[in-house]
């Protein structure tokens, strides 16, 4: 089964009384288990296009398919379950609550997902253990660097379980090394557990590290790289 179909997808934003168009019929597929970019300059429309693959924003015109459910189809109910249950987010700006620890934002998920609080606290610690944040359990993001509150997001996206994590710029506000670091803890991820993900940058990093590229350019696919 495919993890996402795009077809034909066109998007719209208006600016008082002009229409700037982000994406002109965007067609692609997405396996399971892939390790993917999307990838393209700022206007491009990766990130418009992340979002309505997350459900987040919805396409003007054409058809989105994600984990087997048509999105265009589903209440607003349905969609919210399907975003908390099967797809994990990962933002550039990282989204974490600055009044919870880090193992509170990574139990977050879990809480909203109705998981027993033992069993939340368990795995949330796991996850913390397996980004390399052992023993920084109750730190506050303020208390983190910018490296550690991403690998935060990271393990409160992964530890509920998704079918897919959907990252926004992961390493934008990341120094290279840090970076590197985050990228080849996704790729175990990835391989060790089989969930899908799909990024968009304009890093180069992010770009070497995919299995498969796919550039964006205006709105529209520009061709892609498959490893």
């Amino acid at each position: 089964m495919t993890m996402v179909a795009v077809r034909e997808v066109r998007k719209v934003y208006r600016q008082g009384d002009v229409e700037v168009p982000a994406l002109s019929g965007v067609s692609l597929s997405i396996d399971p288990g892939a390790f993917l970019a999307l990838a393209g300059p700022s206007g491009s429309g990766k990130t418009t296009l992340l979002n309505l693959i997350g459900g987040l924003d919805v396409p003007d015109d054409g058809k989105i398919t994600v984990d087997g459910r048509d999105l265009g189809t589903l209440s607003a109910t349905a969609l919210t379950e399907l975003r908390l249950h099967r797809i994990g987010f990962v933002f550039q700006a990282y989204n974490l609550i600055p009044v919870l620890t880090a193992v509170e934002n990574a139990e977050y998920v879990m809480l909203l997902q109705g998981v027993p609080k033992q069993e939340r606290r368990e795995r949330a610690m796991a996850v913390l253990d397996e980004v390399g944040l052992s023993g920084l359990y109750h730190r506050k993001p303020a208390e983190l660097s910018g490296g550690q509150q991403q690998r935060v997001a990271v393990a409160r996206a992964v530890v509920s379980r998704p079918a897919i994590v959907l990252a926004d710029e992961p390493t934008a506000n990341l120094d290279s090394a840090t970076g590197e670091g985050l990228l080849a803890m996704m790729r175990e991820m990835n391989e060790a557990r089989g969930v899908t993900f799909v990024f968009s940058t304009h890093d180069a990093m992010v770009m070497d590290a995919a299995r498969k590229v796919i550039r964006m350019k205006d709105g529209r696919l520009d061709g892609d790289k498959g490893l």
